[in-house]
């Protein structure tokens, strides 16, 4: 198999260097700014060296992986002296190929591979990332063996534009780190009549695992319920009217999402084009007060 690199050791690379090793890719080398992550890296992996330099990976690896911070990635790519025919991938949701441009023009064969997951950290990392999609855009040389690795990581790949790879990370950010925001909205809520928030997430998280499986086996839009989706426009209203005297700051959120929800509800077939009327209007008459 080809010989990986790392250049960059924190929990993407990390969970990355330790998923592979344990599929059998050869890991030989990693180098990071601070050398002590470098070496915890190295520690976990079979057969990896901890180097002094990005250089030092690139000159012990036919594969390297850029796995520092996004604003990194450029320089990485323009300070190393690439061998031709070499490959150097980063992991970055939002930035295409165009940004190892200065390893393209040293002869390396470049890519973009970005798993679809989160990283909060590099144990929960690895129990993520198999099932997990993988964006990938390369050079016609680099295509099949980083999608030869997705599929060793138990992944689903899909290739991806430069062009697109900003608005698909922009929906990931919708998906999960929202997804985190919201639920932050929902426990303030819970403040206000004397719960306090870890109280308030353990009552909330059955809910949502519910909402996550019920969209993974019943889907889109069918998986939708609550008032919206049954055309329920006196809930709402009181909803609206409550908001405003505990939570004034969160009615812009709820009538928005209350709004981009009712066509939600409409392709369900639940309510009908008078519902849907009146809801938009009560949530419309809500945003212009």
């Amino acid at each position: 198999m080809v010989k990986l690199g790392f250049i960059g050791a924190g929990t993407v690379g990390t969970a990355l260097a330790i998923s592979l090793s344990e599929k059998g890719y050869p890991v030989v080398a990693t180098s990071s700014r601070r050398s002590s992550s470098a070496e915890k890296l190295a520690e976990r992996v079979a057969g990896c060296s901890a180097v002094g330099s990005s250089q030092d990976v690139a000159d012990a690896a036919e594969l390297v992986f850029i796995t520092t911070p996004d604003n990194a990635i450029a320089t990485v790519a323009g300070e190393v002296k690439w061998h031709p025919g070499q490959g150097v991938v980063h992991c970055c949701g939002a930035e295409s190929t165009a940004v190892l441009e200065a390893a393209r023009k040293s002869g390396a064969r470049t890519g973009a591979f970005h798993p679809l997951q989160t990283f909060a950290s590099v144990e929960k990392a690895l129990e993520n990332i198999p099932g997990s999609t993988i964006a990938i855009e390369a050079d016609t040389e680099l295509l099949q063996t980083l999608k030869d690795i997705a599929g060793d990581l138990e992944g689903h790949w899909i290739e991806l534009k430069a062009e697109h790879r900003a608005v698909y990370h922009a929906s990931a950010v919708i998906a999960c780190n929202y997804l985190v925001t919201l639920e932050k909205l929902a426990t303030d809520i819970w403040h206000t009549f004397g719960i306090p928030r870890q109280q308030a997430i353990r009552a909330l998280l059955p809910l949502i695992k519910g909402t996550i499986r019920n969209i993974e086996n019943v889907g889109i839009p069918d998986c939708l319920t609550g008032p919206i989706a049954r055309g329920d426009v006196a809930t709402v209203k009181k909803h609206l009217e409550e908001l405003a005297l505990s939570s004034p700051e969160l009615i812009s959120t709820y009538r928005e999402l209350g709004l981009q929800t009712i066509p939600i509800a409409r392709e369900k077939g639940r309510i009908d084009e008078d519902n849907a009327g009146e809801l938009e209007a009560l949530l419309s008459s809500q945003r212009a007060d």
